[in-house]
């Protein structure tokens, strides 16, 4: 099933069975390095910014404004550490962040749509997996920008803290240059180590 082919709207909301409905999605599952960060978001329909969507398919300034603008709208954000996710494992990690981000909403939501095919256990309220659903609820897309730009902000602090391993621009994903500096500098307190790659490293 392709996103490309949607545009997020607000059929998942409406076809809800309980309001007020949040959406949920989480960035940075996949890195070898920094937490992993989820997002929460119940929009209000008549003053919810336009052009939210997948914030993977939105320009870094076009994030940025729209993280903004999302601040006048009932959002949550929730983050697992490194820590987490090395003792519960990086799924159980983002379900952990899910919760939290859920939880950090100033009005709890009766029903939640959450991006993917898995619905975190303990959620506080029943939910909906949507697969794809980036690309095709607001609310969700909505979400996955409060998580995005949230953690690159932190892995750009990170990279102050800790250059040469280009966090600023990868966000901690294991692109060649990440590897080349892990190589050269060695691995950082904020490396995953239950990652294979950085696991082999410390073996």
């Amino acid at each position: 099933m392709s996103g490309a082919n949607y545009t997020p709207d607000l059929s998942f909301e409406n076809s809800a069975p309980f309001t007020p409905v949040c959406g949920v999605d989480e960035a940075g599952r996949g890195p070898w390095a920094g937490p992993v960060v989820a997002g929460a978001a119940i929009l209000d329909i008549d003053t919810m910014p336009t052009g939210l969507n997948d914030s993977k398919k939105l320009s870094h300034a076009k994030r940025e404004v729209l993280f903004e603008a999302l601040q006048s709208q009932i959002t949550g954000v929730g983050i697992a550490s490194v820590e987490e996710i090395d003792r519960l494992n990086i799924l159980n990690a983002t379900y952990l962040a899910m919760r939290r981000a859920v939880a950090a909403l100033r009005v709890a939501p009766a029903f939640a749509l959450i991006d993917g095919n898995k619905i975190p256990p303990d959620l506080g309220c029943p939910a909906e997996a949507v697969v794809k659903g980036d690309g095709r609820s607001l609310s969700i897309a909505a979400a996955s920008i409060m998580a995005k730009v949230t953690r690159d902000r932190i892995m750009s602090d990170l990279a102050q803290q800790f250059p040469g391993y280009g966090w600023e621009t990868n966000a901690g994903y294991g692109v060649k240059a990440h590897a080349e500096a892990l190589t050269r500098l060695g691995v950082t307190p904020h490396h995953r180590r239950s990652f294979k790659p950085i696991h082999k490293m410390l073996c």
